[in-house]
C-alpha cells in the first residue's frame, strides 16, 4: 500500500450518539444495536469476560423505576474491524443539558423517529444542535410493526419540518397489523419475518422487487407498498455521501427495534457512511485527528457509578494521537501536568482498563474532582476545545437540609452534582443557603433521589424569589462594583467563582439590561 493510501488507525472509529423524543425507542434501540454488533448474546446481557451481565444503558436506580434515561452513558464494541462508541442520550427536555455536551463528542448522530408521531418537540431540538456542530444524521423510523403514519407522508413532513433531503435506504412492507418486513433498497432484497408478526428471519434477494410476489405476502399489501416505493425513488434524492457528511441529506431506515427489523442495516450504515474522527475547533487553532500528539476533552463526569466505591469518572473525547496507559498529559486548566494511570473503556456502567486509545474513542479517567467537564488534556500544548456551555436555569430553588450535622456532606455533594452537570449551584452574596438551578423539574427529582441514595442527604426544595440566572461580564470592572453595590441581594457566584444576577422576574432582568448597558447578562457560559 503506498503512503498517500495509507489508513489511519483511526480510520476505523465510528462514534455516535442517539437522539430521539421521549418513547420513539431510543433505549431499545440502543440494546438492539448492541445485539447486532455482537456485544451481547440476548437483550439486557452483556458477554465480557466470559459471564452474562446487564447491558443496560439505563442503569440508574431512578432510570430503571421510571422507565426514562436521564444521564448519558457509553457503550464500546467492535463489528467487522469497526470499533464504535455509541453515545446513548437522555430524551427528556430536562436533561437536554447533558444531551447537549454528548453532542460534542460525536462525530454522527442517529435520528430516532416514531413511526406514528413523526418530528417531535424534543426531536427538532436535538436536529438544530446537530446542525449547528455540522452533525451527520442517520435516521431510523421505529416502530413501523405498529398503526403509523403513510411512509410518503411521514418522509414529507420531515424534509419539509427539517428543511433536510432525505434518501430511503429501507422500506417497509405495510405497517401495523399489515407489517410484512423491509426491503432493503440498495441492497435488493428483503427482509422477512420468521412467522406473522415475528422477528426478522429470511432474506429474499431479487433483481426486480415484483418478484416479491412469490414471497406469499398478500396482493394488497405489496401492491402499494411497491407503487409508493417507486414513487418515494422517483421524487427523493439518491443517497450522496458528501452531502450527508455536509448534514444536508439523511440516509433513511425503516424498522422496529423491538422486533430486530432494520438494525443490521443501520448499524452498516453507520460503518460505511458515518465519518471517522477529523477535525475539532479549539480557541486558538482546529486540531486534526491526524496529529501525534495527544489530545481529547472532558464531555462528561459521573459520579457513583459504582456506589461502593464512592468513585468518579470523567468520561475524554480523545481528538488526536495514540493514548498510551501511564502517560502524562498537560491539564491545561490548571496548567500542570498529571499521570493517566488507570483509564477504562465503558460499557455502561461495566468497564475494563484502556491500555490503548485513538482518537474518537471515549475514555473514562477516575479522579476525585481534578477533572472537570469542559477540561482539556494535551500533551503539552495550551489550547482549549469549545462548544460545551453551561446554559441559563429555568427553575431555581433553595436546598432545605433537615440534619445540620451533615452540612459538610451536603456542600460536597451538590458540587459534585454540579460538576457532573446535574445541576447548578449559586451561592449568593448574602445569605448561606445555595440555591440549586435546573433547566426542567425532572431534574429536581432526580437531584433529589441521587443525593439520598448516594449521599446519605435527604433534601427538600423550598421555594426561591427568583426566576432565572445571568452571568454578569463587563471589561469595566468598576462598573460590575457599582452593579454589585447597588444588588448585592440578587447576585451569585457559580462554582467558579463567577458572578451571576439572579432575576426575580423577566422585568427585573430587562430593567437592569437597560439600566446597566456597559454589562453583559449572558444565558450561556462555557465550560473548562
Amino acid at each position: 500500500m503506498t503512503a498517500d493510501k495509507a489508513v489511519a488507525p483511526h480510520a476505523s472509529r465510528r462514534t455516535f450518539a442517539i437522539i430521539s423524543h421521549p418513547d420513539a425507542g431510543k433505549t431499545t434501540l440502543t440494546e438492539r444495536l448492541l445485539l447486532a454488533g455482537g456485544a451481547i448474546r440476548a437483550a439486557g446481557d452483556v458477554k465480557a469476560r466470559g459471564e452474562r451481565r446487564r447491558a443496560r444503558s439505563d442503569w440508574m436506580d431512578i432510570e430503571q423505576k421510571r422507565g426514562i434515561s436521564v444521564t448519558s452513558s457509553v457503550m464500546t464494541f467492535e463489528r467487522d474491524g469497526i470499533t464504535f462508541n455509541l453515545l446513548d442520550t437522555p430524551g427528556h427536555s430536562d436533561f437536554s443539558e447533558d444531551t447537549y455536551r454528548t453532542l460534542s463528542a460525536v462525530d454522527a448522530a442517529v435520528m430516532v423517529i416514531d413511526a406514528a408521531k413523526g418530528i417531535e418537540t424534543q426531536t427538532r431540538k436535538l436536529f438544530e444542535v446537530c446542525r449547528l456542530r455540522d452533525i451527520p444524521i442517520v435516521t431510523f423510523i421505529n416502530k413501523v410493526d405498529r398503526e403509523g403514519v403513510d411512509p410518503l407522508t411521514l418522509l414529507d413532513d420531515i424534509s419539509s419540518g427539517l428543511a433536510l433531503d432525505l434518501a430511503p435506504q429501507t422500506w417497509p412492507i405495510g405497517l401495523g397489523t399489515d407489517f410484512r418486513g423491509l426491503i432493503d433498497i440498495t441492497g435488493k432484497r428483503a427482509i422477512l419475518p420468521e412467522e406473522r408478526g415475528g422477528r426478522a428471519a429470511k432474506i429474499v434477494a431479487f433483481k426486480d422487487a415484483s418478484e416479491l410476489s412469490t414471497t406469499g405476502i398478500e396482493p394488497h399489501i405489496l401492491t402499494p407498498t411497491l407503487e409508493s416505493l417507486e414513487l418515494a425513488e422517483g421524487v427523493l434524492p439518491k443517497f450522496n455521501l458528501q452531502a450527508f457528511r455536509e448534514g444536508h441529506l439523511s440516509p433513511v431506515y425503516f424498522g422496529s427495534a423491538l422486533k430486530e427489523f432494520g438494525v443490521a442495516e443501520l448499524l452498516q450504515a453507520l460503518a460505511d457512511f458515518a465519518p471517522p474522527p477529523t477535525t475539532r475547533p479549539a480557541n486558538v487553532r482546529k486540531v486534526s485527528a491526524e496529529e501525534k500528539p495527544v489530545t481529547g476533552f472532558v464531555f462528561k463526569v459521573q459520579a457513583n457509578m459504582d456506589p461502593q466505591h464512592r468513585d468518579r469518572v470523567a468520561f475524554i473525547r480523545l481528538c488526536s494521537g495514540k493514548f498510551k496507559r501511564g502517560m502524562k498529559l498537560f491539564h491545561v486548566r490548571e496548567n500542570r501536568l498529571v499521570t493517566i494511570a488507570a483509564p477504562i473503556f465503558f460499557f455502561a456502567q461495566e468497564r475494563e482498563t484502556a491500555d490503548e486509545a485513538l482518537p474518537g474513542d471515549i475514555i473514562g479517567i477516575p479522579n476525585h474532582g481534578m477533572l472537570r467537564v469542559g477540561d482539556t488534556l494535551t500533551e503539552g500544548e495550551t489550547i482549549r476545545f469549545e462548544g460545551i456551555p453551561n446554559f441559563a436555569p429555568e427553575i431555581l430553588r433553595r436546598v432545605h437540609l433537615d440534619d445540620p450535622m451533615k452540612a459538610k456532606q451536603l456542600g460536597r455533594a451538590l458540587q459534585d452534582m454540579a460538576e457532573e452537570g446535574v445541576t447548578q449551584v449559586f451561592r449568593p452574596l448574602i445569605g448561606s443557603q445555595a440555591i440549586v438551578g435546573v433547566v426542567g423539574p425532572l431534574q429536581l427529582d432526580v437531584l433529589a433521589s441521587r443525593m439520598d441514595k448516594e449521599y446519605g442527604v435527604p433534601i427538600r426544595y423550598e421555594p426561591a424569589p427568583f426566576v432565572t440566572a445571568r452571568w454578569i461580564a463587563s471589561d469595566d470592572k468598576g462598573q460590575i462594583d457599582k452593579f454589585l453595590d447597588s444588588n448585592k441581594s440578587s447576585v451569585a457566584e457559580d462554582r467558579d467563582g463567577a458572578l451571576v444576577f439572579l432575576a426575580r422576574n423577566a422585568w427585573t432582568l430587562d430593567q437592569a439590561k437597560q439600566d446597566w448597558p456597559s454589562l453583559k447578562f449572558a444565558d450561556t457560559r462555557e465550560r473548562g
